[in-house]
C-alpha cells in the first residue's frame, strides 16, 4: 500500500487534520507526520507521496526518497520544491490553487491599513502607558500597484477599489481585469513606480521574477509610498530594501514572506525601521486544511487509479509525459 509523508511545520493540531482526513477517505494508506525536513530519516525511504509546504523543503527529502511519485503541495507556491536538484524527472508535482484569494488579500489589506495609521506606533505607545495622538493616512484616494495578476489580485483590486482607492495591475500579459483601473506591462514596473502610493507584490517566484524589486524600483517609488510583499521573499532585493527604508526613500514596508524562513533572529530586516512583519501568516488561516482538501482528494484517486494524467493543479509533469 502506498506510504505518505505529511512534511509541515504549521501547528500538530493541523498536521493531525491532514491525516484524520486522509486516513478516513483512504484507509489503505500508510500516512507518517514530520514537523521539519530534518525528521524525515525513519520514512522517507519507503514515501511514495509527499504532502508539504514549499518552505520547509530541503534537497535531501526528495535525494532520499526512491520510490517518491508525487508531490503535492500544500499551498500555491512550488519554487524550493520543482528546482530542487535531486527532484527525480518522473515526480509529478501539483499544487493548491484558488482558496488564497480571501486570506492572502485580507492580510494584505491589514498590512495596508497598519501602515497608513502606523499601527506598531500605537502598540509601542500602549507597551509604555503613553497617551500620542497623529493623523492617519488614508487608503481613499490612493493608488496600488499590484506586481502579478492571477487569482489573488483578481480578488484583492474589487477590495481595494471598495476603500476609494486607483488599482494599477502590472503583469506580464497585460488584460482587461475587473477590479482594476487599468494595466501595464511588468518591463514598465519602474515607470509606473512614481505613481504608486502602495506596490503590493503577488508575483510568483522565478528565476525571472528574482529580485524584480530593487534599487532601482525603490528609486523610483515616492518617499511616501509602501511596499507590501505576500509572495516571496526572493522576488525583492531584500538588502535593497533595507538601505531603501534606513535612507528614507520609502516610507515603510509590511512584510510576509522572506527569502530566508523562518526569518533569523539577526536579520537586519526585524529591525529596520518601518517595517510591520508577519511570519509567513498570509495564507494560513483557520479551516485552510479543509478548503485545501478537496484538491488533495480528487488527486490522491486519481494517483491510486493509476490515472495522474487527471490530477489537477499539475505544475511540474513527468518527463516521459512530454
Amino acid at each position: 500500500m502506498p506510504n505518505l509523508l505529511i512534511l509541515t511545520e504549521v501547528q500538530e493540531s493541523m498536521r493531525a487534520r491532514y491525516k484524520q482526513m486522509l486516513l478516513a477517505r483512504f484507509p489503505e494508506l500508510t500516512v507518517n507526520v514530520v514537523g521539519h525536513h530534518t525528521l524525515v530519516d525513519p520514512y522517507i525511504a519507503d514515501t511514495d507521496v509527499l504532502l508539504c509546504f514549499s518552505p520547509p523543503m530541503a534537497d535531501h527529502v526528495v535525494r532520499d526518497a526512491p520510490k517518491l511519485k508525487w508531490i503535492q503541495a500544500l499551498g500555491t507556491g512550488v519554487d524550493n520544491i520543482v528546482d530542487l536538484p535531486s527532484l527525480g524527472k518522473e515526480v509529478v508535482v501539483t499544487n493548491i490553487r484558488g482558496i488564497h484569494g480571501a486570506p492572502v488579500s485580507e492580510a494584505t489589506i491589514a498590512f495596508m491599513l497598519s501602515l497608513a495609521r502606523d499601527m506598531p506606533r500605537s502598540v509601542h505607545a500602549q507597551d509604555r502607558s503613553t497617551w500620542e495622538r497623529w493623523p492617519a493616512a488614508l487608503l481613499a484616494g490612493k493608488t496600488v500597484g499590484i506586481l502579478g495578476v492571477g487569482l489573488i489580485a483578481e480578488y484583492l483590486a474589487p477590495i481595494c477599489k471598495a476603500f476609494g482607492m486607483t488599482v494599477v495591475g502590472i503583469t506580464g500579459a497585460p488584460r482587461e481585469t475587473p477590479g482594476f483601473d487599468r494595466m501595464v506591462k511588468r518591463n514598465d514596473l519602474v515607470k509606473v513606480a512614481p505613481e504608486l502610493d502602495f506596490l503590493v507584490v503577488l508575483i510568483p517566484m522565478s528565476a525571472e521574477t528574482h529580485n524584480i524589486v530593487g534599487e532601482n524600483v525603490f528609486a523610483a517609488m515616492k518617499p511616501s509610498a509602501y511596499l507590501v510583499n505576500v509572495a516571496r521573499g526572493g522576488v525583492v532585493d531584500e538588502a535593497a530594501l533595507i538601505e531603501a527604508l534606513e535612507a528614507g526613500r520609502i516610507a515603510g514596508a509590511g512584510l510576509d514572506v522572506f527569502s530566508q524562513e523562518p526569518l533569523p533572529s539577526d536579520n537586519p530586516l526585524w529591525k529596520t525601521r518601518n517595517v510591520t512583519i508577519f511570519p509567513h501568516l498570509g495564507g494560513y488561516s483557520l479551516g485552510y486544511e479543509d478548503r485545501a482538501f478537496p484538491t488533495i482528494e480528487k488527486n490522491m484517486r486519481c494517483f491510486l487509479a493509476g490515472d495522474l494524467d487527471r490530477m489537477i493543479n499539475v505544475v511540474r509533469k513527468p518527463a516521459s509525459w512530454n
